[in-house]
């Protein structure tokens, strides 16, 4: 099993979850971030004072996946949330040894 976290622009995010429910992805979490990568921010002018905003708005996308799903989640992440611009965000892969569905203990697979 694998579990791929995928940081999107808030923008993108109805556009991966359709992508993903076509691929067959049943569960996943979803939270509202804040960060910044490369593109530190930008800077706005509000009442007349110019003020910093460090980290932006970002989707982080978690699901734990069969091994088999994974190139296919992946590509279809980097498709519909890429703009080609700086902060499109980032995929991180892990493997995962074992998952435990808490109300039955099921286990592996059957548990995702």
């Amino acid at each position: 099993m694998t579990k791929v976290e995928a940081i999107i622009q808030p923008s993108k995010f109805e556009g991966v979850k359709e992508a993903l429910t076509d691929l067959g992805v049943e569960g996943m979490t979803i939270s509202d971030v804040r960060g910044h990568g490369r593109q530190k921010g930008h800077t706005e002018i509000y009442r007349g004072r110019e003020y910093s905003v460090d980290l932006l708005p970002k989707i982080k996308l978690e699901l734990v996946l069969a091994d088999n799903l994974v190139d296919s989640v992946v590509d279809a992440i980097v498709k519909t949330a890429s703009t080609g611009k700086i902060g499109d965000g980032k995929i991180f892969i892990s493997r995962v040894d074992e998952v435990i569905r808490i109300r039955n203990q099921e286990r592996g697979v059957a548990a995702l």
